[in-house]
């Protein structure tokens, strides 16, 4: 055993240490179209202090060190590009508390969407939080990280606007807290402190989150979605507005998509809503249907299918595998809602050149500031071709996104890259400089973010 090894087996125990073969290629890729690159070192620490062992160590030998959280970014955030230790964060798992009427929980970055939901559905009925549609699985820390969105975007924002704390450890080791757990006064908000937040965002390039609060919201006692229809795209960014305008909804998502065939150029719109009680209910069904898309209904420019109570809430990513060879990747973009016709349109069309049934989904985010889009793009991962006609597509996308006004979401490097080169300079400076004065050595989840390739 190499020296890098035995020190890592030495913070956190050789059961959860391994550098074998078989083991690194499990962590060397994810579901999308990044090129697999195996670390050099696996660990799964059990606490802070065990991370910050990690770092410091990798720190002294200078090794690139990558954080994985449920690892359904799909986007390559949590490949090891540059080899090195990736640390495995799923024995950091546990819910530290759960605050019932201030309604936030602090959680370790372990904690997955699936165990928040089912220990407050336990404990804690009336409360629930964010869920964005990834498999249970998928951390909650993780989805702050990228800036994610769930379920309660539409009246709530982007799940990084619910954090309420945060526990860092930073590149050089030190454990850095920020908001007013800083000051002993509990997790409750990250206000009205100086903003020093630069680690939402950065992929892990400016430190490791260990722990953090997150809002928690009331849980309604009865659910359900409703679905409207079109045929003209040009219609839905006006119906979202009216949908929006009578702050009644929990989650409004639209979509379109070439399988089932039947559905192919319609626009669904799907809408749920909670309540308290069935008169609750049948309030806010009337004014939704009954008055703000009458006239669609009348006009035969649009059809509602109905309400189903008692659904599971939406997860958007179930129909993705449509070639059914275990790989698909999406590129995001958080655009303005007009933009919805010519996201569909040149979002099919590159999907249709690259021979991939196409799919368009569209999340409102915080009452209708913006929707967060997604072109998803299958592919067989036993079919090299297929893999780089993906690629391509989610390139061509990534391009359309800036090419609209947007702001890619969750780039990968390639996505990245594109930002970087249309970044304001200052801007640019800043950024490069606060990863110079946290990351002296560049260990950090290195190649995201990457400025100093010239672009």
């Amino acid at each position: 055993m190499d020296d890098i090894y035995k020190a890592l087996c030495s913070i956190v125990g050789e059961e959860h240490c391994s550098a074998m073969p078989e083991e690194l290629f499990i962590y060397s890729f994810d579901l999308g179209t990044t090129e697999p690159k195996a670390p050099d070192y696996v660990v799964a620490p059990d606490s802070v202090e065990e991370i910050q062992a990690i770092v410091k160590l990798a720190n002294e030998k200078e090794i690139p060190v990558v954080p994985l959280g449920g690892g359904l970014s799909l986007a390559g955030l949590a490949v090891p590009l540059k080899g090195g230790i990736l640390i495995d964060l799923k024995r950091m798992d546990r819910i530290i508390e759960v605050n019932e009427r201030a309604r936030y929980a602090v959680i370790e970055c372990g904690v997955s969407q699936g165990q928040l939901t089912s220990y407050l559905e336990r404990h804690h009925p009336n409360l629930t939080h964010t869920e964005p549609g990834a498999p249970p699985a998928a951390t909650i820390a993780g989805n702050a990280m990228i800036h994610g969105q769930g379920d309660l975007a539409h009246p709530y924002g982007f799940t990084s606007d619910m954090v309420c704390g945060l526990e860092i450890v930073l590149p050089e080791g030190e454990i850095l807290k920020l908001g007013s757990c800083s000051i002993g006064s509990g997790w409750f908000t990250l206000h009205p402190l100086p903003d020093l937040n630069i680690f939402l965002g950065w992929c892990g390039t400016t430190g490791i989150i260990t722990k953090l609060s997150i809002k928690l919201f009331p849980a309604k006692k009865i659910r359900g979605m409703g679905t409207f229809v079109v045929e003209d795209p040009d219609l839905v960014p006006e119906i979202i507005y009216k949908i929006t305008h009578t702050q009644l909804c929990e989650d409004i998502i639209a979509f379109s998509r070439a399988i089932p065939p039947f559905a192919s150029g319609l626009h669904h719109i799907t809408v749920n809503i909670g309540a308290d009680s069935e008169k609750e209910l049948e309030f806010k069904e009337e004014i939704i249907w009954d008055d703000t898309l009458s006239e669609y209904i009348k006009g035969d420019v649009g059809g509602y299918l109905g309400f189903t109570r008692g659904l599971e809430r939406p997860q958007i990513s179930k129909a993705s595998d449509y070639k059914k060879g275990g790989g698909f990747e999406y590129v995001g973009g958080i655009m303005p809602i007009d933009t919805y016709p010519q996201c569909y349109r040149k979002g099919r069309e590159i999907s249709e050149r690259h021979h991939i049934p196409y799919t368009v989904t569209a999340r409102v985010i915080g009452s209708g500031n913006s929707m967060m889009f997604a072109w998803t793009y299958a592919f067989n991962r036993a079919d090299p071709e297929s893999i780089n006609e993906a690629r391509d597509a989610l390139h061509e996308t990534d391009e359309l996104v800036l090419e609209l006004g947007g702001v890619i979401w969750k780039p990968g490097v390639y996505g990245q890259k594109l930002i970087i080169e249309r970044l304001n300079p200052v801007t640019k400076g800043l950024m490069k400089k606060i990863k110079q004065v946290l990351d002296p050595k560049g260990i950090m989840n290195p190649d995201n973010w990457e400025f100093s390739h010239g672009f």
